[in-house]
């Protein structure tokens, strides 16, 4: 590897910082004036049966988001030691590209409601530019055929094969934001939160590579994404001002596709020791877990939609964050406990690449044990008061 690609000793913490308030600080400042814009432009969300507000909303947040993600990007091409990973890399620079295309596709359809094929076509092609800009899969860890020393085996993926896995789960990812975005603050908290775990395990590879420019990228396009979720939190958590959209959803799902596949399929072959069961499996659980609740979201609809004989982008109102509602939880409630799922679920398999497997394990064990009595206390209470 060239030695120019390495960067001085330490990690360019500071400057991620600044990245993600940039992104915060942008995305907030722009907040208001898209709601303006929204407002005047007809892209206001009117209450259906399905939907859990009552009044006409706003929606077309995610250009505001787009806006602070620009902005993080462009300052840190500028920044002294962040600027290195652009020379080695076109990720980031891709990831905004993609992410262009998908927040248009997704204030159009803010606007005039377009149809779920036509949005398809969009997803797949913002994925398509991330594959021409090289970000994609090379090696996939699998559980089978492994030797007497190790669990599993890397395959090394086909430039065909890799491309289509990269599309695949682009699209996977953009869809399960869009689907589990019902709820003021829901889509924006969980994006914080899984971008936010994603991160901190980026950092972790990075500190692992010695402060390798190469592993620049993945950490600043989730940075970036995490800060303009932040900045757009305070205009979307109920009560909210403004909806994020499809365009706000669906350029989460992007970045984080973007994040994961960048740190996950391009640091795979440069990070992990094959013999570490641990670290083979960990870029995999991290693109999971950090999406496990609108990915569980996501093939539940699916599967519902399709046993009932409707299409899978037919709307409902059977969404985990419903099932939370009806059980007894308030809005704000069954948001805020869909976050601790996530928290605990992203972060606990990001702990597994940096701290005690044991211990992580435990850790998350009582995380998950709290969440589960949490989720069910309404309807403990109210059997309890039905008894009585």
């Amino acid at each position: 590897m060239d030695s120019e690609s390495w960067a001085p000793a330490g990690l360019p913490a500071r400057e991620y910082l600044l990245v993600l308030l940039t992104a915060a600080a942008t995305t907030f400042l722009l907040t208001g004036l898209v709601r303006l814009l929204a407002f005047r432009v007809g892209a206001v969300a009117y209450p259906r049966q399905r939907d859990v507000h009552v009044e006409p909303m706003p929606r077309m947040g995610g250009v505001a988001m787009y806006g602070g993600v620009l902005a993080a990007i462009f300052l840190a091409s500028n920044l002294p030691a962040l600027s290195r990973g652009f020379t080695y890399s076109n990720d980031a620079w891709a990831a905004v590209a993609a992410g262009g295309l998908i927040v248009l596709v997704g204030a159009l359809d803010d606007r005039f409601e377009l149809d779920s094929l036509t949005k398809l076509a969009g997803q797949v092609t913002s994925a398509g530019i991330l594959v021409i800009a090289g970000v994609q899969w090379f090696v996939l860890w699998v559980p089978w055929g492994g030797s007497e020393d190790s669990v599993g085996q890397l395959m090394v993926l086909s430039s065909n094969q890799g491309q289509l896995l990269t599309v695949l789960l682009t699209v996977a990812m953009i869809n399960a934001m869009n689907f589990v975005d019902g709820l003021d603050g829901l889509a924006s908290g969980i994006g914080l939160i899984s971008a936010t775990a994603t991160f901190v395990f980026c950092l972790g590879v990075l500190d692992r590579q010695n402060g390798d420019v190469n592993a620049y990228p993945p950490a600043l396009i989730a940075a970036a994404i995490a800060g303009a979720c932040l900045g757009f939190l305070p205009y979307n958590f109920q009560p909210a001002k403004l909806f994020m959209g499809d365009s706000g959803s669906m350029l989460i799902g992007l970045m984080l596709a973007t994040a994961s596949t960048s740190a996950s399929g391009r640091m795979l072959t440069n990070d992990v020791d094959p013999s570490d069961t641990i670290a083979l499996l960990s870029p995999l659980l991290v693109v999971a877990a950090v999406l496990f609740v609108p990915l569980l979201d996501l093939i539940m609809a699916v599967v519902r939609r399709t046993k009932a004989g409707k299409s899978p982008f037919h709307a409902d109102k059977m969404h985990l964050h419903h099932r939370l509602l009806e059980i007894g939880h308030s809005q704000r409630r069954a948001v805020l406990l869909i976050y601790l799922w996530a928290a605990v679920i992203s972060f606990g398999a990001v702990s597994l690449t940096l701290f005690n497997a044991v211990v992580v394990a435990w850790v998350v064990g009582l995380g998950v044990l709290l969440a589960a009595i949490i989720s069910v206390i309404p309807r403990m209470r109210a059997r309890a008061e039905r008894e009585s």
